[in-house]
């Protein structure tokens, strides 16, 4: 379910948001889905109790989960989530964007390698490769 790169220098809880984000919005993880409990996880991933949490609260802070008092955390509906990911992509790519036009690239070029790197993602050559089957 969730794997842990330990030679990644981005935090562990960072890791553990970004993973359930990617289930989530891919729809691995279906709307009112219960989490695993904290020390579930923390046991199966052999980390430490308070790292899950962190993560836990970090992902109903942005809407990916809602909690239950003494229910558990459960999967929100992935329009919000998927609306609050595409402004914080919105926001990076504007930034980058910005960067590059400051560098001299022009917009043409600039469009051009975009258009490349959507032709020679991964995920998308994965997606296709999921249809064919």
């Amino acid at each position: 379910m969730i794997l842990i790169d330990h030679k990644d220098r981005r935090p562990i809880y960072e890791q553990v948001i970004e993973r359930f984000q990617q289930m989530i919005l891919c729809g691995a993880m279906a709307p009112d889905m219960p989490m695993p409990s904290v020390r579930s996880l923390a046991m199966e991933l052999s980390l430490n109790p308070n790292t899950i949490q962190r993560a836990y609260q970090e992902l109903e802070r942005t809407g990916y989960i809602y909690t239950i008092k003494g229910k558990g955390s459960f999967v929100s509906e992935t329009a919000a989530a998927a609306a609050n990911k595409r402004s914080q992509l919105l926001r990076e790519l504007q930034v980058f964007t910005d960067k590059s036009l400051l560098a001299g690239i022009s917009t043409q070029e600039l469009q051009e390698m975009l258009a490349l790197c959507i032709q020679q993602s991964s995920v998308l050559t994965n997606r296709m490769g999921d249809d064919k089957e």
